[in-house]
């Protein structure tokens, strides 16, 4: 088997694929290089204006000082334990108009988003009369509402509680790494049983924006103007619309769905970050570094296809063709995704693509007309390349069908090798060529005819 030509062809060609791969190693590393500078824009507009938001309450916060006696050492000693109470509203309405805007640094880009939000909350005082006792001190209730990011705070308005106008302070004022605002209420403000707030709030922010449905019923809609939201969280909205000129959605949930109250209950400081909130991200669609990552992993599967195409023409017209010859194609193909990276970055990924491919059909089709000594072997070949470039773009724009579309092109790949080499002598190839014989001298040739 070692001295069979047809061996030493396919391991040859085995190692030219295996040598391609430093190249298309080389350019996969670019691509993760030139992703993480568009990270670093998204990292540097976080930084400059402020990063995700995950709106709390607004809710009831009241500072309270218990007091309880232990006995040690035979005698009486006093402990006081501070703590926040936190009411919770009985119903919660938040009404947003998100606008995302797109700020440049360079060739990069990265989304910023304002949101103006209108929140209604219903409160219940009754519980503020039950919490009092001998041996229990209120403080001055206030009511609370934080920010993921109090830089993206804007203008904050709120309507008048029973008649009376409070002013708004920054700061939570509450235990733990809370930012945001509260509202000092009076004894005024809490005479009646019952009150509603009304609140204004511009919330600016990157990334994600969350909402925590605080209220024991608890309603949130947004509108967008941007056609790629990411709904995530813990509550998917009970129902939404997505078009080109934005998205629209509404979630709902209560105490029933979501036992809310509990994470508040008999705690200093509830873990703020890991409440469960109506979410809603800012995605990016796959842009032009995750589709050429994508297309890169393909590149095997272009090569291989290619290189089984050189190989069945040669085996079918006795044709040779160099190694070098291979690899020169072979790097014209990895030369594609080099040339759809850059491209990609200034004038879209489609664009770049179509361009890609054409340069990369000019460049082998001049080549193999010399190669193959014939335009139209050369033109056969560019076609199938181009239908190639055709089948891969469909391959990563559908990813739900990207399997079985590639299995079929893998099997009609596999039935055009079966049937245009169905009569073909493999044993013709398996066999050293050897030498042809020298030809028999011509005696006659230095005889001297008399």
């Amino acid at each position: 088997m070692m001295k069979s030509p047809l061996f030493w062809k396919i391991s040859t060609l085995l190692g030219c694929i295996l040598l391609l791969l430093v190249p298309l190693f080389m350019v996969s590393n670019l691509i993760s290089e030139r992703e993480s500078y568009r990270n670093d824009v998204e990292n540097t507009l976080r930084q400059s204006t402020s990063g995700p938001q995950k709106l709390v309450g607004p809710m009831i916060a009241i500072p309270m000082t218990e007091i309880f006696y232990k006995i040690e050492d035979e005698k009486k000693v006093e402990y006081k334990k501070s703590y926040m109470h936190f009411i919770l509203p009985e119903s919660l309405v938040v009404e947003g108009n998100q606008r995302v805007e797109l700020r440049n640094i360079g060739i990069y880009d990265g989304q910023i988003w304002n949101t103006d939000l209108k929140i209604k909350a219903q409160f219940n005082t009754e519980e503020l009369k039950q919490l009092k006792g001998e041996t229990i001190a209120t403080g001055q209730p206030f009511i609370v509402t934080g920010v993921g990011d109090a830089r993206g705070i804007g203008t904050v308005s709120i309507s008048k509680i029973n008649g009376e106008t409070l002013s708004v302070e920054p700061g939570s004022g509450v235990y733990g790494a809370l930012a945001g605002i509260h509202i000092l209420l009076t004894d005024k403000a809490l005479e009646a049983k019952t009150f509603a707030l009304d609140m204004s709030l511009s919330l600016a922010g990157t990334g994600s924006f969350a909402v925590v449905p605080v209220g024991r019923n608890s309603e949130m809609t947004l509108n967008s103007n941007w056609p790629h939201p990411g709904f995530m969280g813990d509550y998917l909205p009970v129902k939404h619309q997505i078009g080109e000129s934005g998205f629209q959605a509404n979630w709902q949930s209560s105490w029933f769905a979501n036992n809310l109250e509990s994470w508040f209950y008999g705690k200093e400081s509830p873990e703020w970050e890991a409440l469960p909130a109506f979410s809603v991200t800012v995605a990016t669609p796959a842009d032009q570094y995750q589709l050429t990552d994508r297309a890169i992993k393909y590149a095997i599967l272009l090569i291989a296809l290619t290189f089984m195409a050189f190989f069945v023409f040669e085996t079918l017209t006795g044709l040779r063709l160099h190694p070098m010859q291979y690899l020169l194609v072979g790097l014209s193909l990895v030369l594609f995704y080099l040339v759809l990276l850059a491209l990609s970055e200034h004038v879209g990924f489609t664009p770049a693509w179509v361009v890609a491919s054409l340069v990369g059909a000019a460049m082998n089709g001049m080549y193999l007309q010399a190669v193959l000594k014939s335009w139209k072997r050369s033109g056969l070949f560019v076609l199938a390349l181009l239908g190639l470039d055709v089948v891969m773009w469909f391959l990563l724009r559908s990813e739900e069908s990207a399997l079985l579309l590639g299995s079929a092109v893998l099997a009609l790949a596999l039935f055009a090798v079966m049937y245009l080499t169905r009569h073909f002598d493999w044993y013709s190839l398996s066999q050293p060529r050897r030498p042809a014989p020298p030809a028999a001298s011509d005696r006659d040739t230095m005889r001297i005819w008399k």
